[in-house]
């Protein structure tokens, strides 16, 4: 048995953010994370598909800096390089079948969208080159927490990590309904706290992106932006996704619900989002280097079956999200539960300060 004062559930930004606060403060901590690899719902791929330093980004891509000062503020304190996504161009809008693509001019934003250069991983991979290797677990899923009068046991589920890890104290840095789904908790949980964390949508998670990569960003020598909004074919928001380094692809986000996804199949949907991309940019766009395809409602360690349907945002609540006796024991920081920008990246950064901050209080 490993035994530590917190355990972090969850390698994702928020966890990797409040394990490091921790460290900070010499508090012992362990990071349990499931996945054979830290970032959660964050993930930078090259054009294999594999992890890659200057790739794409399969979840979140942007952030901004002037509206979310806490992530600009860590970005800076961990020295990470920025570029502003490219809005440069005229946008298109795509809205009948028989219509022409409708072109406009493109808008300056006062408040520009900003990418890590080397993808949104940069964050995750500065994050955890500060904390000691040895009290991060990956392949570490837990399966269920049991509260006792000597602090609280947390099971695993992996094959050759420990099989108990006791805390005094326990920060869950996943969503609220993949937590309530996926743990078994003793004393059992309300039943209006587990109604309440089953009925919090989970952001990104019915979600899925397309990525379709070339040798140059032609759409720019057109004058486009690669911004498009369209009403025809799979994807209904467009962007243009090259790398800091100049590795050019265009996105999209697919509109299909996730039901539809999975029957219609990989295949059949990138030939249909390269048919509406060829529309929309030219017959150039037809024939990518290659493409890239994550559908997170079907990623079991991000979804559960309440995610296959789009719920909308998550809001914000001061409710508390704990009552009985874990409430002085665990303390929840998924983004969706920040009062801050709840699911964005900015929301995981607030949530995990507060969870620590709350943790450390009620240890002293």
């Amino acid at each position: 048995m490993t035994e530590t004062q917190i355990a972090i559930i969850g390698g994702g930004l928020a966890g990797l953010h409040a394990a490091q606060l921790l460290h900070k403060a010499g508090v012992a901590f362990e990071l349990l994370e499931a996945r054979a690899r830290l970032g959660g719902r964050i993930l930078t791929v090259d054009e294999t598909g594999k992890p890659g330093e200057d790739g794409f980004d399969l979840g979140p891509s942007w952030f901004w800096p002037h509206m979310q000062p806490n992530i600009g503020a860590l970005v800076a304190e961990l020295g990470l390089a920025v570029f502003t996504q490219n809005t440069e161009g005229d946008m298109l809008f795509d809205r009948m079948p028989r219509e022409v693509v409708q072109r406009y001019r493109g808008t300056s934003e006062d408040q520009h969208s900003m990418r890590l250069a080397g993808g949104t991983m940069a964050l995750v991979r500065a994050l955890a080159g500060r904390l000691p290797a040895d009290r991060v677990h990956l392949d570490a899923p837990v399966t269920a927490m049991t509260l006792t009068a000597e602090g609280i046991d947390l099971n695993l589920g992996a094959i050759g990590a420990p099989r108990i890890i006791r805390a005094q104290a326990v920060i869950a840095a996943l969503p609220p309904r993949l937590l309530e789904a996926g743990i078994g908790f003793s004393p059992a949980l309300p039943s209006d706290t587990r109604q309440r964390w089953r009925t919090c949508a989970t952001w990104m998670a019915p979600h899925a992106k397309f990525f379709a990569l070339y040798d140059n960003p032609f759409w720019r020598s057109a004058g486009l932006s690669g911004t498009a909004q369209s009403m025809v074919g799979p994807l209904a928001e467009i962007h243009d996704a090259t790398t800091a380094a100049g590795r050019a692809a265009l996105f999209g986000f697919v509109r299909l619900p996730a039901a539809r996804r999975a029957a219609m199949g990989e295949k059949a949907l990138t030939d249909a989002c390269l048919a509406q991309l060829a529309r929309l940019f030219g017959t150039k766009a037809a024939t990518p280097q290659a493409s890239l395809f994550k559908d997170w409602a079907a990623d079991v360690l991000t979804a559960t079956k309440a995610d296959q349907e789009a719920t909308g945002h998550p809001v914000p609540s001061a409710a508390p999200w704990l009552s009985g006796p874990w409430a002085t024991r665990l303390w929840l920081a998924g983004s969706e539960t920040s009062l801050l920008e709840p699911g964005y990246l900015a929301g995981a950064i607030s949530a995990a300060e507060c969870a620590v901050h709350d943790a450390l209080a009620e240890l002293e």
